[in-house]
């Protein structure tokens, strides 16, 4: 259970044709209420797909009674007609739930540059209102929840799904896809959270940047920023409790992170999950700066593929920011061998183990007392096939 896990939300997934592998490709979420406050975060992409602009405009009052998300196609540099695909979408949902149009909200995630089939998507839109399923039934709310999980899948190999449940009995639950595409600006992502709490938006808007800013946003998997990235927070208030914003925040981070290591555990083609970790920096920025650089490094992640604890890598990534460090006073550990102290060799390269998937890289830079990390994944040989391939 995801979605709808928390009161006051249903949800269906359905296919309608979009995928040519005749698979489930579209998913619905209504808010039944009694509220309907909403928070979101798009891509930070210049390059912003259709479904982002519509969905900007939805959020100008912070209200969402519904959201419709759509694979098989990103809806990206489509023109005016996409975007009237995109508004059209979102009138026939309103009409299926006789709700307001500029209160749905509007995902899309594909490939971009092709037009989608407004007449498939329509037909999709009324399966999935007709098949709606809540908390009346927890098996069949279960099931709603994952089919829509499964519908905005493209290349990921299995849905991602969390829940948080509290003491005093207010939930959050939340769905994902992203497989590729993984960068900063959020990823190449679609996530819906609900939850049941009793928020306004600007509350909702300052817990969700909270928890993307520490989740979502440091996971780094090659570097590529998605045109149609969106992250949307919608709260029903059906459980009458008003949380504080601290606690709310702590476990809205909580399932943020979850989703963040499935996203990054499902990345393309990956052997090994890696996490960065800087510690002792001037700042949290400097740490999340060095943090990147070691992760988009080609040259790391491919001796990480090859298994191959080259700290020389590291260094040579980390001399590339604006970071404050003494250059030979840097520490680096693999998997808690010290391979580098001070700028020196330090332990054998051949003590450390990379057969493991995951792989933690711990950088010490010696400059201050923040730290701060960044999760990313290896560069194989099947994450290069994949992507060669996509559009074919």
């Amino acid at each position: 259970m995801s979605v709808t896990a928390a009161n006051g939300f249903l949800a269906a997934g359905v296919a309608c044709g979009l995928k040519n592998s005749g698979g489930l490709d579209l998913a619905l979420v209504q808010n039944v209420g009694p509220i309907a406050s909403a928070a979101t975060v798009f891509t930070s992409n210049r390059c912003q797909a259709n479904p982002v602009l519509w969905s900007k405009q939805v959020m100008s009052d912070g209200q969402v009674r519904a959201i419709v998300l759509n694979s098989g196609g990103a809806n990206c540099y489509t023109g005016s007609q996409g975007f009237q695909t995109t508004h059209a979408t979102a009138e026939a949902v309103a009409d299926a739930l006789e709700v307001s149009a500029g209160d749905v909200l509007v995902c899309s995630t594909g490939l971009i540059g092709e037009q989608l089939d407004l007449a498939k998507l329509r037909a999709g839109v009324a399966d999935a209102s007709g098949a709606l399923t809540g908390d009346s039934d927890a098996a069949a709310s279960d099931a709603a929840a994952l089919a829509a999980a499964q519908a905005i899948m493209t290349t990921d190999t299995t849905p991602k799904q969390s829940t948080f449940t509290s003491q005093e009995g207010w939930t959050i639950g939340g769905m994902a896809k992203g497989a590729g595409m993984l960068a900063p600006g959020l990823a190449t992502m679609l996530v819906v959270i609900t939850t049941d709490a009793a928020l306004s938006p600007a509350e909702l808007d300052a817990a969700l940047r909270r928890a993307t800013a520490v989740t979502f946003d440091r996971l780094d998997s090659d570097g590529c920023m998605s045109t149609n990235d969106t992250v949307s927070l919608l709260a029903s208030g059906a459980s009458g409790v008003t949380p504080g914003a601290d606690d709310f925040a702590a476990a809205l981070t909580a399932v943020c992170q979850d989703l963040t290591l499935q996203l990054q555990a499902d990345a393309e083609g990956a052997d090994h999950d890696v996490a960065i970790e800087v510690v002792n920096a001037a700042s949290e920025s400097e740490a999340v700066e060095v943090a990147r650089a070691v992760s988009r490094s080609n040259l790391f992640k491919a001796a990480i593929f090859g298994k191959d604890p080259n700290w020389g890598r590291v260094l040579a990534a980390v001399g590339t920011t604006q970071a404050a460090f003494d250059p030979y006073n840097i520490d680096v550990s693999f998997n808690g061998v010290q391979v580098c102290t001070a700028g020196e060799p330090d332990q054998p390269r051949e003590l450390v183990d990379l057969t493991p998937r995951a792989v933690h890289i711990l950088i010490d830079l010696h400059a201050g007392d923040t730290r701060a990390t960044v999760w990313t994944n290896d560069l194989t040989h099947d994450y290069v096939h994949e992507n060669s391939a996509y559009s074919s």
